[in-house]
């Protein structure tokens, strides 16, 4: 997939908003279009880093056990809390994730490998989440 990176960050991109259009709306760059523009450098830009973070957390997680922590965690929290994600908003990703994994590896594509991505996924959103809700409620307190 490393030899692909900018078309599968732009087909992840692209699942994530055909499988809910009405994200486009979180996406300042994407508010004035009905239509995914697909060359526009800040599409691109926005893309290749939210996939390759997502399979940076995956090879973490392989690696050390852990996802994504520290300055970058509270950054992503941050950033969601920010933007008003929720929990659902989280499911969509994945799935756009797997059909974007699933278009990369073709053939080697298999039950197995859904499992470790799933995971992989499932916990830095999990992490994200939690750090979400610490930071929601310093500023309710």
């Amino acid at each position: 997939m490393k030899e692909d990176i900018p078309a599968l960050s732009l087909h992840f991109f692209t699942q994530t908003l055909e499988i809910a259009p009405g994200a486009k709306r979180l996406f300042s760059f994407l508010k004035d279009t009905d239509e995914i523009p697909q060359n526009d450098p800040k599409v691109k830009s926005h893309a290749v880093k939210v996939f390759k973070m997502t399979c940076e957390s995956a090879i973490q997680l392989r690696e050390k056990g852990e996802v994504a922590s520290g300055s970058t965690l509270k950054y992503l929290a941050s950033a969601h809390l920010h933007k008003g994600i929720v929990g659902s908003h989280f499911e969509v990703v994945k799935e756009a994730l797997l059909r974007t994994v699933e278009k990369g590896v073709g053939e080697k594509w298999c039950e197995d490998m859904k499992g470790a991505w799933s995971e992989a996924y499932d916990q830095l959103a999990a992490a994200i989440q939690a750090e979400m809700n610490k930071e929601a409620a310093e500023i309710q307190s």
